[in-house]
């Protein structure tokens, strides 16, 4: 994993081509995209934690039969904003970079992107905004997660593993979802491998343990996230001052893990969201309240250029 980047610097305006795109879950996608030249120089060096602005107006709408019935009336309206994304891998091939788009089809431009089809180009500008910091001196990082904030947990999951200190680290996912159906992944493991704490293939095939929690009790523990995560603090005695947290997902859970790890001493980052015109800070509409550090004073950063990532003890949540 190399060193984090802040704000947007070699950032840009460029063509991918699509490799692959294919349907994983009920609503989940998974589409792979290729950047050569100057892109592949750009992408070469993503981050895990930054994101990308994906133009998704050029993309055809899927035949009539193939539109849920919930988005018939949404599907008809013109997308005059790209759509931001976070990639769950990056990986270089020669003077190539591919690059993993997990999406979930809740809308009119994700509609529209089920039906790119292999070799179709699209607009990409990127790379936006900073990633998660290096673990230095962390023996142990906790990802906890929600939904489809999986996807620069992933990235930044199989960096770790893969990387120079992949032998110093020991990495423990926490999934949690309303339903098995709302769990991003291709397939989960075996029962025995579940018994074993690797519940998760995408973590498993890079040694990574992991767990489930949904809110109905479909697959994993019977309850939220936050709580399964809890639970496993409670039974597991960890060094908090060796260990990391990396949070992405929906904001009352980040809230909650931002108090959990406030409560123990565990330092945490945790990945934000918000509507992004832009995403490159002009257009002001992503604003996330922080405290001052040392004052009882807040001030507002933009998600997108300050962000996405930030220290979970410098966020001030809503209630």
């Amino acid at each position: 994993m190399e060193e984090r980047t802040s704000g947007c610097a070699g950032k840009g305006v460029f063509e991918a081509v699509v490799v692959s795109n294919r349907q994983i879950g009920d609503t989940f996608w998974k589409v792979v995209l290729e950047f050569s030249g100057e892109g592949a120089e750009a992408f070469g060096g993503f981050q895990p934690g930054q994101f990308v602005q994906l133009d998704a107006s050029e993309a055809q709408l899927p035949p009539a039969d193939k539109i849920p019935e919930e988005l018939a009336d949404a599907a008809q309206r013109d997308i005059l904003l790209r759509r931001p994304f976070s990639f769950t891998d990056v990986t270089r091939h020669g003077n190539k970079v591919a690059a993993e788009l997990l999406y979930c089809v809740v809308g009119p431009a994700t509609l529209r992107m089920t039906t790119l089809k292999t070799r179709s180009k699209v607009s990409i500008v990127g790379p936006l905004g900073n990633g998660f910091s290096p673990p230095e001196g962390k023996k142990l990082v906790l990802l906890v997660f929600g939904g489809m904030g999986t996807a620069p947990i992933q990235h930044v999951g199989k960096a770790l593993m893969t990387g120079e200190k992949k032998n110093d680290i020991q990495i423990v996912a926490f999934a949690g979802a309303k339903t098995r159906r709302g769990l991003p992944f291709e397939k989960l493991t075996d029962e025995i491998s579940e018994q074993l704490g690797f519940s998760i293939r995408e973590f498993a095939r890079f040694g990574m343990e992991s767990m489930i929690a949904t809110d109905d009790g479909s697959a994993g523990y019977h309850g939220l996230v936050t709580d399964c995560f809890t639970e496993w603090l409670k039974d597991n005695k960890i060094d908090a001052s060796s260990t990391i947290i990396y949070s992405c997902g929906p904001e009352p859970m980040l809230s909650a893990v931002a108090k959990i790890a406030k409560e123990r001493g565990i330092a945490c980052e945790v990945s934000m969201e918000r509507r992004m015109a832009c995403g490159m800070g002009l257009c002001q509409s992503c604003a996330i309240e922080c405290r001052v550090e040392g004052s009882d004073e807040t001030v507002y950063k933009m998600c997108c250029e300050d962000g996405p990532i930030f220290d979970a003890q410098e966020v001030v949540f809503g209630h």
